[in-house]
Protein backbone atom coordinates (compact mmCIF):
# COMPACT_ATOMS: atom_id res chain seq x y z
CA UNK A 1 0.00 0.00 0.00
CA UNK A 2 1.35 3.41 -1.00
CA UNK A 3 1.11 6.31 1.44
CA UNK A 4 -0.46 8.68 -1.08
CA UNK A 5 -0.37 11.63 1.32
CA UNK A 6 3.39 11.77 0.79
CA UNK A 7 3.01 12.32 -2.95
CA UNK A 8 0.10 14.80 -2.88
CA UNK A 9 0.56 18.45 -3.81
CA UNK A 10 -1.67 21.52 -3.82
CA UNK A 11 -1.86 23.70 -6.91
CA UNK A 12 0.13 26.46 -5.17
CA UNK A 13 3.08 24.12 -4.66
CA UNK A 14 6.18 25.19 -6.56
CA UNK A 15 7.79 23.25 -9.39
CA UNK A 16 10.87 22.85 -7.21
CA UNK A 17 8.80 21.31 -4.41
CA UNK A 18 7.17 18.98 -6.92
CA UNK A 19 10.54 17.78 -8.18
CA UNK A 20 11.58 16.94 -4.62
CA UNK A 21 8.37 14.92 -4.07
CA UNK A 22 8.81 12.98 -7.32
CA UNK A 23 12.52 12.35 -6.76
CA UNK A 24 12.03 11.17 -3.17
CA UNK A 25 9.26 8.72 -4.09
CA UNK A 26 9.43 5.47 -6.00
CA UNK A 27 6.28 5.87 -8.11
CA UNK A 28 7.52 8.53 -10.60
CA UNK A 29 4.55 10.91 -10.22
CA UNK A 30 2.89 13.28 -7.78
CA UNK A 31 -0.87 13.68 -7.30
CA UNK A 32 -2.36 17.18 -7.41
CA UNK A 33 -5.33 17.60 -5.05
CA UNK A 34 -7.43 20.34 -3.55
CA UNK A 35 -7.73 20.98 0.19
CA UNK A 36 -10.51 18.37 0.41
CA UNK A 37 -8.20 15.75 -1.10
CA UNK A 38 -10.12 15.73 -4.38
CA UNK A 39 -7.91 14.69 -7.29
CA UNK A 40 -7.25 17.50 -9.76
CA UNK A 41 -4.52 15.91 -11.82
CA UNK A 42 -1.13 14.25 -11.91
CA UNK A 43 2.39 15.56 -12.33
CA UNK A 44 5.32 13.62 -13.76
CA UNK A 45 8.97 14.44 -14.28
CA UNK A 46 8.12 14.76 -17.99
CA UNK A 47 5.39 17.34 -17.29
CA UNK A 48 7.92 19.41 -15.35
CA UNK A 49 10.58 19.23 -18.07
CA UNK A 50 8.03 20.32 -20.69
CA UNK A 51 7.30 23.29 -18.43
CA UNK A 52 10.99 24.12 -18.18
CA UNK A 53 11.20 24.15 -21.98
CA UNK A 54 8.48 26.83 -21.85
CA UNK A 55 10.82 28.84 -19.60
CA UNK A 56 9.00 28.02 -16.37
CA UNK A 57 11.20 28.40 -13.28
CA UNK A 58 11.48 26.18 -10.21
CA UNK A 59 9.93 28.93 -8.08
CA UNK A 60 6.71 29.11 -10.11
CA UNK A 61 3.64 27.10 -9.11
CA UNK A 62 2.59 23.86 -10.78
CA UNK A 63 -0.77 25.36 -11.85
CA UNK A 64 0.09 25.52 -15.56
CA UNK A 65 2.28 22.43 -15.60
CA UNK A 66 0.35 19.47 -14.19
CA UNK A 67 -1.82 17.13 -16.29
CA UNK A 68 -5.49 17.89 -15.65
CA UNK A 69 -7.16 14.88 -17.26
CA UNK A 70 -5.59 11.76 -15.74
CA UNK A 71 -6.87 8.23 -16.23
CA UNK A 72 -8.47 7.10 -12.93
CA UNK A 73 -10.21 4.03 -11.55
CA UNK A 74 -12.49 3.27 -8.62
CA UNK A 75 -11.76 1.13 -5.61
CA UNK A 76 -13.71 -1.83 -7.03
CA UNK A 77 -11.54 -2.13 -10.14
CA UNK A 78 -9.89 -5.53 -10.57
CA UNK A 79 -6.15 -5.87 -11.05
CA UNK A 80 -6.81 -7.23 -14.52
CA UNK A 81 -8.80 -4.15 -15.51
CA UNK A 82 -6.13 -1.86 -14.06
CA UNK A 83 -3.41 -3.68 -15.99
CA UNK A 84 -5.51 -3.35 -19.14
CA UNK A 85 -5.91 0.40 -18.57
CA UNK A 86 -2.14 0.74 -18.16
CA UNK A 87 -1.50 -1.21 -21.35
CA UNK A 88 -4.03 0.68 -23.48
CA UNK A 89 -2.93 4.11 -22.27
CA UNK A 90 0.81 3.31 -22.00
CA UNK A 91 1.00 4.47 -18.39
CA UNK A 92 2.52 2.97 -15.27
CA UNK A 93 0.31 4.48 -12.56
CA UNK A 94 -3.45 4.94 -12.07
CA UNK A 95 -4.96 7.02 -9.23
CA UNK A 96 -7.76 5.22 -7.36
CA UNK A 97 -10.59 7.57 -6.36
CA UNK A 98 -13.96 7.33 -4.62
CA UNK A 99 -17.31 8.55 -5.91
CA UNK A 100 -16.40 12.13 -4.94
CA UNK A 101 -13.08 11.94 -6.82
CA UNK A 102 -11.14 11.93 -3.55
CA UNK A 103 -7.87 10.07 -3.76
CA UNK A 104 -7.77 6.67 -2.05
CA UNK A 105 -4.74 4.92 -3.46
CA UNK A 106 -2.38 4.72 -6.41
CA UNK A 107 -2.04 1.61 -8.56
CA UNK A 108 1.51 1.11 -9.81
CA UNK A 109 2.72 -1.50 -12.26
CA UNK A 110 4.90 -3.94 -10.35
CA UNK A 111 8.62 -4.28 -11.00
CA UNK A 112 8.37 -7.30 -13.24
CA UNK A 113 6.12 -5.49 -15.71
CA UNK A 114 8.38 -2.45 -15.76
CA UNK A 115 11.54 -4.50 -16.00
CA UNK A 116 11.41 -4.78 -19.80
CA UNK A 117 12.19 -1.05 -20.08
CA UNK A 118 15.68 -1.76 -18.78
CA UNK A 119 16.54 -3.90 -21.80
CA UNK A 120 17.34 -0.74 -23.73
CA UNK A 121 20.86 -0.68 -25.14
CA UNK A 122 23.50 1.97 -24.39
CA UNK A 123 26.07 3.09 -26.97
CA UNK A 124 29.00 5.11 -25.61
CA UNK A 125 31.11 7.11 -28.06
CA UNK A 126 34.61 6.95 -26.60
CA UNK A 127 36.92 7.13 -29.63
CA UNK A 128 37.94 10.81 -29.52
CA UNK A 129 41.55 12.01 -29.52
CA UNK A 130 41.23 14.39 -26.55
CA UNK A 131 43.52 16.90 -28.26
CA UNK A 132 42.48 19.85 -26.08
CA UNK A 133 43.36 17.90 -22.92
CA UNK A 134 46.96 17.20 -23.84
CA UNK A 135 49.39 16.43 -22.27
CA UNK A 136 46.94 14.47 -20.04
CA UNK A 137 45.82 12.38 -23.02
CA UNK A 138 49.24 11.60 -24.45
CA UNK A 139 49.08 8.02 -23.13
CA UNK A 140 45.48 7.84 -21.86
CA UNK A 141 42.23 8.16 -23.86
CA UNK A 142 40.14 11.04 -22.56
CA UNK A 143 37.29 8.86 -21.11
CA UNK A 144 39.89 7.04 -18.98
CA UNK A 145 41.20 10.16 -17.26
CA UNK A 146 40.54 9.81 -13.56
CA UNK A 147 38.08 12.09 -11.78
CA UNK A 148 37.17 11.29 -8.20
CA UNK A 149 39.68 8.44 -8.13
CA UNK A 150 38.23 6.51 -11.10
CA UNK A 151 38.03 6.91 -14.90
CA UNK A 152 35.32 9.22 -16.23
CA UNK A 153 33.98 6.30 -18.26
CA UNK A 154 33.66 4.12 -15.16
CA UNK A 155 31.41 6.73 -13.55
CA UNK A 156 29.28 6.84 -16.71
CA UNK A 157 28.93 3.04 -16.74
CA UNK A 158 28.01 3.00 -13.05
CA UNK A 159 25.30 5.64 -13.56
CA UNK A 160 23.69 3.60 -16.35
CA UNK A 161 23.94 0.36 -14.36
CA UNK A 162 22.43 2.03 -11.28
CA UNK A 163 19.43 3.03 -13.42
CA UNK A 164 19.09 -0.54 -14.71
CA UNK A 165 20.71 -0.22 -18.15
CA UNK A 166 23.40 -2.89 -18.31
CA UNK A 167 23.76 -3.70 -22.03
CA UNK A 168 26.52 -1.39 -23.24
CA UNK A 169 28.49 -1.05 -26.46
CA UNK A 170 31.61 1.13 -26.47
CA UNK A 171 32.71 2.62 -29.79
CA UNK A 172 36.50 2.85 -29.57
CA UNK A 173 39.25 4.62 -31.47
CA UNK A 174 42.26 6.27 -29.85
CA UNK A 175 44.15 3.85 -27.54
CA UNK A 176 41.23 1.42 -27.57
CA UNK A 177 43.23 -1.26 -25.75
CA UNK A 178 43.36 0.86 -22.58
CA UNK A 179 39.55 0.88 -22.37
CA UNK A 180 39.14 -2.80 -23.28
CA UNK A 181 41.76 -3.90 -20.75
CA UNK A 182 40.00 -1.98 -17.98
CA UNK A 183 36.39 -3.01 -18.61
CA UNK A 184 36.81 -6.37 -20.40
CA UNK A 185 33.32 -7.98 -20.61
CA UNK A 186 31.87 -5.55 -18.04
CA UNK A 187 30.94 -8.22 -15.48
CA UNK A 188 33.12 -6.61 -12.80
CA UNK A 189 30.99 -3.46 -13.19
CA UNK A 190 27.57 -5.17 -13.29
CA UNK A 191 27.28 -4.69 -17.05
CA UNK A 192 27.43 -6.62 -20.33
CA UNK A 193 29.96 -4.69 -22.42
CA UNK A 194 31.01 -5.27 -26.02
CA UNK A 195 33.12 -3.14 -28.33
CA UNK A 196 33.31 -1.62 -31.78
CA UNK A 197 36.80 -0.53 -32.82
CA UNK A 198 36.70 2.17 -35.50
CA UNK A 199 39.37 1.74 -38.18
CA UNK A 200 38.94 5.42 -39.00
CA UNK A 201 37.23 8.31 -37.26
CA UNK A 202 33.47 8.08 -37.83
CA UNK A 203 32.03 10.90 -35.71
CA UNK A 204 29.43 10.69 -32.96
CA UNK A 205 26.89 8.82 -35.13
CA UNK A 206 28.83 7.08 -37.91
CA UNK A 207 29.77 4.09 -35.75
CA UNK A 208 26.09 3.23 -35.26
CA UNK A 209 26.19 1.44 -38.62
CA UNK A 210 28.76 -0.95 -37.14
CA UNK A 211 26.51 -2.24 -34.36
CA UNK A 212 26.00 -5.42 -36.36
CA UNK A 213 22.62 -6.18 -34.80
CA UNK A 214 19.15 -4.78 -35.14
CA UNK A 215 18.04 -3.24 -31.89
CA UNK A 216 14.43 -3.80 -30.86
CA UNK A 217 14.00 -0.93 -28.39
CA UNK A 218 14.92 2.74 -28.13
CA UNK A 219 18.62 3.02 -27.33
CA UNK A 220 20.87 5.58 -25.68
CA UNK A 221 23.85 7.24 -27.33
CA UNK A 222 26.16 9.28 -25.11
CA UNK A 223 29.52 10.98 -25.47
CA UNK A 224 32.11 9.38 -23.22
CA UNK A 225 33.58 12.60 -21.83
CA UNK A 226 30.56 13.78 -19.84
CA UNK A 227 29.81 13.70 -16.14
CA UNK A 228 26.12 14.00 -15.30
CA UNK A 229 23.70 12.98 -12.59
CA UNK A 230 20.73 12.74 -14.97
CA UNK A 231 18.30 9.89 -14.30
CA UNK A 232 18.37 7.85 -17.51
CA UNK A 233 15.15 6.02 -16.62
CA UNK A 234 13.33 9.36 -16.48
CA UNK A 235 14.76 10.26 -19.86
CA UNK A 236 13.44 6.99 -21.29
CA UNK A 237 10.01 7.63 -19.75
CA UNK A 238 9.99 11.10 -21.33
CA UNK A 239 10.92 9.66 -24.73
CA UNK A 240 8.13 7.07 -24.55
CA UNK A 241 5.50 9.47 -23.17
CA UNK A 242 6.14 11.84 -26.08
CA UNK A 243 6.11 9.04 -28.68
CA UNK A 244 9.39 10.47 -29.92
CA UNK A 245 11.51 9.11 -32.74
CA UNK A 246 14.59 10.81 -31.31
CA UNK A 247 15.23 12.69 -28.06
CA UNK A 248 18.14 15.01 -27.37
CA UNK A 249 19.24 16.12 -23.91
CA UNK A 250 19.58 19.90 -23.80
CA UNK A 251 20.75 22.30 -21.14
CA UNK A 252 20.25 26.01 -20.73
CA UNK A 253 23.29 28.13 -21.51
CA UNK A 254 23.47 31.84 -20.69
CA UNK A 255 25.60 34.43 -22.45
CA UNK A 256 26.05 37.87 -20.88
CA UNK A 257 26.84 40.73 -23.24
CA UNK A 258 29.50 42.75 -21.36
CA UNK A 259 28.22 46.10 -22.65
CA UNK A 260 25.07 48.16 -22.76
CA UNK A 261 23.11 46.95 -25.81
CA UNK A 262 21.45 49.72 -27.82
CA UNK A 263 18.17 48.83 -29.54
CA UNK A 264 17.57 51.03 -32.56
CA UNK A 265 14.97 51.85 -35.18
CA UNK A 266 16.97 53.14 -38.13
CA UNK A 267 19.05 55.92 -36.53
CA UNK A 268 16.71 56.38 -33.55
CA UNK A 269 17.51 54.80 -30.18
CA UNK A 270 14.53 52.91 -28.72
CA UNK A 271 16.06 51.53 -25.54
CA UNK A 272 19.29 50.52 -23.84
CA UNK A 273 19.71 47.18 -22.07
CA UNK A 274 22.64 47.14 -19.66
CA UNK A 275 24.68 43.91 -19.96
CA UNK A 276 21.72 41.73 -20.99
CA UNK A 277 21.80 37.96 -20.56
CA UNK A 278 20.63 35.79 -23.45
CA UNK A 279 19.59 32.19 -22.78
CA UNK A 280 19.83 29.29 -25.22
CA UNK A 281 19.28 25.54 -25.07
CA UNK A 282 22.42 23.68 -26.18
CA UNK A 283 23.09 20.05 -27.10
CA UNK A 284 24.18 18.07 -24.01
CA UNK A 285 25.58 15.04 -25.89
CA UNK A 286 23.05 12.46 -24.63
CA UNK A 287 20.44 10.98 -26.97
CA UNK A 288 17.66 8.39 -27.20
CA UNK A 289 16.92 6.99 -30.64
CA UNK A 290 14.41 4.61 -32.13
CA UNK A 291 16.18 1.72 -33.92
CA UNK A 292 15.14 2.84 -37.42
CA UNK A 293 17.12 6.06 -37.00
CA UNK A 294 20.22 4.04 -37.88
CA UNK A 295 18.86 3.64 -41.42
CA UNK A 296 19.60 7.34 -42.04
CA UNK A 297 23.29 7.01 -41.17
CA UNK A 298 25.51 6.45 -44.25
CA UNK A 299 27.82 3.44 -44.19
CA UNK A 300 31.54 3.82 -43.61
CA UNK A 301 31.47 7.63 -43.43
CA UNK A 302 32.23 10.28 -40.83
CA UNK A 303 28.82 11.37 -39.54
CA UNK A 304 27.97 13.40 -36.45
CA UNK A 305 24.86 13.28 -34.30
CA UNK A 306 23.73 16.88 -35.06
CA UNK A 307 23.70 15.94 -38.77
CA UNK A 308 21.55 12.91 -37.99
CA UNK A 309 19.09 15.10 -36.09
CA UNK A 310 18.92 17.50 -39.03
CA UNK A 311 18.03 14.53 -41.25
CA UNK A 312 15.42 13.37 -38.73
CA UNK A 313 13.88 16.83 -38.57
CA UNK A 314 13.65 16.86 -42.37
CA UNK A 315 11.70 13.59 -42.30
CA UNK A 316 9.01 15.32 -40.18
CA UNK A 317 9.25 12.68 -37.46
CA UNK A 318 8.64 13.69 -33.86
CA UNK A 319 11.93 14.93 -32.41
CA UNK A 320 11.90 16.21 -28.82
CA UNK A 321 14.29 17.76 -26.32
CA UNK A 322 14.82 16.62 -22.73
CA UNK A 323 15.92 19.61 -20.61
CA UNK A 324 18.53 18.89 -17.96
CA UNK A 325 18.26 20.36 -14.50
CA UNK A 326 20.73 17.86 -13.09
CA UNK A 327 24.50 18.22 -12.87
CA UNK A 328 26.26 18.16 -16.26
CA UNK A 329 29.84 18.86 -17.28
CA UNK A 330 31.55 18.34 -20.63
CA UNK A 331 35.22 17.65 -19.88
CA UNK A 332 36.77 19.09 -23.02
CA UNK A 333 39.49 21.36 -21.65
CA UNK A 334 42.01 21.34 -18.81
CA UNK A 335 39.88 23.85 -16.89
CA UNK A 336 36.84 21.53 -17.20
CA UNK A 337 38.90 18.62 -15.89
CA UNK A 338 40.04 20.65 -12.89
CA UNK A 339 36.45 21.75 -12.23
CA UNK A 340 35.26 18.12 -12.38
CA UNK A 341 37.81 17.13 -9.74
CA UNK A 342 36.58 19.88 -7.41
CA UNK A 343 32.87 19.08 -7.87
CA UNK A 344 32.86 15.29 -8.12
CA UNK A 345 32.35 14.29 -4.49
CA UNK A 346 29.55 16.82 -3.96
CA UNK A 347 27.63 15.39 -6.92
CA UNK A 348 28.35 11.66 -6.70
CA UNK A 349 28.07 11.39 -2.91
CA UNK A 350 27.77 7.63 -2.93
CA UNK A 351 31.42 7.45 -3.94
CA UNK A 352 32.65 8.94 -0.65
Amino acid sequence: MINVSQICLLTNSTIGEALNVIDSGAVKIALVVDRDNKLLGTLSDGDIRRGLLRKKTLNETIEDVYFKAPITANNNSSKESLLNLCSINKIGQIPIVDADQKIIDLFVLDGELLKKQQENHVVLMVGGLGTRLRPLTENTPKPMLEVGGKPILETIVKCFVDDGFTNITMCLGYKSNVIQDHFQDGSAFGANIDYIVEEKRMGTAGALTLLGKRLNNPFFVMNGDLLTSVNFEKMLDFHLENDSRATMCVREYDIEVPYGVVNMDNEGIISIAEKPIHSFFVNAGIYLLEPDCIDLVPDNKFYDMPTLFEELIATKGKIVSFPLQEYWLDIGRISDYEKAELEYYNVFKEEL
